[in-house]
This record gives C-alpha cells, structure tokens and sequence, in this order.
C-alpha cells in the first residue's frame, strides 16, 4: 500500500499498547501523533512524501509510511488500498481500535475510501475538523466555475490550488495572466505544462514550516510577479493563514475555493474533542504545534 519508511521499533510494552492508524499530512498530524505516543498508544502514521514524514519526532511507538494509500495495491485505488491495511493489521492480530482521518480537506477520494473500508471491517473512524477562519476582505467560491468573469485582461493571478484543477482554473479565466505555484515533484511540473502554463510562470517550492520565514518567501513570489489576484483552497490550515497575511499585507485580492462536502455518516471533531474521544486529554497537545501544510495524504 505505501512504501515502507522510517519504522521505529516498539518495545515489549509498546508492542501491547492499543493501536492507531493516522492518516495526516504536517498541519495538525505531528501534534496528534505526539500526543497520543505520550498518551501511550502505539501509532501508525500515513503520510504522501518523505518531506512529509521529516515532520514527525522519532518515537519507539511510531511507524511511519510514506506514500500514497493504494499506490501499491492490487487494485491500485485508495479503497483497495485502505481494506489492504485495516486487514492486515487483523491478521498480525493487532488491529486498530481507531482509524484518524486528518488529511487534508480537499482530499476528498481519501476520506470517502476510509468511510467506506472502515463500515465495511467495523473499525470506529473518526474525522479531524478544522473550523473555518474568519476575517473579511476575501471572496468564497463554491466552484470554479465562479472564476468566470472575475478576470481582467491581463490581470496577473496567483493559483495555489494544487496541480489537478489547473487547466480547469485556466479554462474559467481566459483573460488573466496566470502563475502557479507548485510542489516540486516531476509529475506536478509534467501537469503545470500540459496546463498551457510556461516554465517562466511556475514556482516549484518545497513547503516550509509555518511563521515568517515561509510568509517572506510567498510574500516575494507575489512582488516578484506583480500579482493582483490569488486563488488557493479554503483548507483552514496554515497555508490559507499565510495567504489571507499576505493579501492583507499587499493589497491583493484573494479567492478562496470552498471545500468539497464530506460525507454525512463522518464524525468530525475538533483537535481537542477529538482527542477526549480516544481517551487522550486535551491537555498533551504541543501548544506551540508544528507542521508544514501543504504535503497532507491525498491533498
């Protein structure tokens, strides 16, 4: 299912601590898994990237892999992939007590793939909610199909929406000037092209850690291209923090595509509650909190 990485082994007394499968990216998993190794659970951690997985502490009770859920499986789909797991963890006679679904919020094939495996082997899943931000000064878009219309001739636009809806994007809004800002990897740059996008108007960034450091770099992407206006998903994560910063700080306008609608038979907690639900007290939580958005499964 994943391309095996980075596993700590666990001691005899780990070995018998009850068990747990995360499903995260760098947002709020590191500070999940953390708290619930100090709680004394034995977790496994699915991450997309290496980078990704560079986010998390080594831990005697943490084993982390590293690639996309399915990716290897027969059937090679994210389903197959996830009944792959929840069985195999039955037949090594350690099976989850609890599946976490902390991906990102558009990763939307992901969470429907848990739902149904989980339903299907009888393991309790539950969903990470992230609250919605507040704050004026942007606009929301259901679809991107309400792009259309809001492009000026030549009007220099900043997607930061992922690869997948690039062309889609670009179909909407024939008149801007458009500029993506991608994850280094050859298949997202393969995609950027195939978009109609020119290398001269891709930036192929690694995401940093959240704070200043990375706000100057996407601060200087945005005066370098003379940008007006920027697109990028309604995650509620640090990357749309970043962004709603950085139009603030510029004067630029910012568009935010609403997240898809997750299934109705999830249950979605906030951090906190979410933890109280598997017995973790709230309290264990990093308060500082680490992660780098943007390398979250599925995202």
């Amino acid at each position: 299912m994943h391309a095996p990485s980075f596993h700590q082994s666990a001691g005899p007394a780990r070995a018998q601590a009850p068990r747990l499968w995360l499903i995260a990216g760098t947002g709020e998993g590191p500070r999940l898994a953390a708290a619930l190794l100090q709680a004394g659970w034995q977790v496994r951690v699915s991450v997309v990237s290496r980078s990704a997985a560079r986010a998390y502490a080594p831990h005697t009770g943490l084993q982390l892999l590293v690639g996309a859920i399915g990716a290897c499986s027969p059937a090679a789909t994210p389903l197959a992939g996830v009944r792959q797991e929840l069985a195999g963890a039955r037949e090594i006679k350690q099976p989850y007590r609890w599946v976490i679904d902390a991906s990102h919020p558009f990763a939307s094939q992901i969470t429907a793939a848990l739902v149904q495996g989980c339903t299907e082997a009888r393991v309790p899943l539950l969903r990470l909610q992230r609250l919605a931000l507040n704050g004026d000064g942007v606009s929301i878009l259901g679809e991107l199909a309400e792009l259309r219309g809001l492009a000026h001739p030549g009007e220099r636009w900043l997607l930061a929406i992922g690869v997948r809806r690039l062309a889609e994007a670009l179909g909407h809004t024939p008149g801007a000037l458009h500029h993506a800002r991608i994850l280094p990897r050859p298949l997202a740059l393969q995609q950027a092209m195939a978009a109609g996008l020119p290398a001269e108007r891709v930036a192929c960034l690694q995401p940093l850690p959240a704070g200043e450091q990375r706000a100057e770099v996407e601060r200087a992407l945005c005066r370098h291209w003379g940008i007006e206006t920027v697109v990028c998903r309604r995650s509620a994560g640090p990357g749309e923090v970043q962004w709603r910063a950085i139009c603030g700080d510029l004067g630029l306008r910012l568009l935010l595509l609403e997240r898809p609608r997750e299934p109705e038979a999830l249950l979605s907690l906030p951090l906190e509650r979410l933890l109280e639900r598997v017995g973790v007290a709230a309290e264990s939580l990093d308060p500082a909190g680490h992660g780098i958005d943007g390398n979250a499964v599925g995202g």
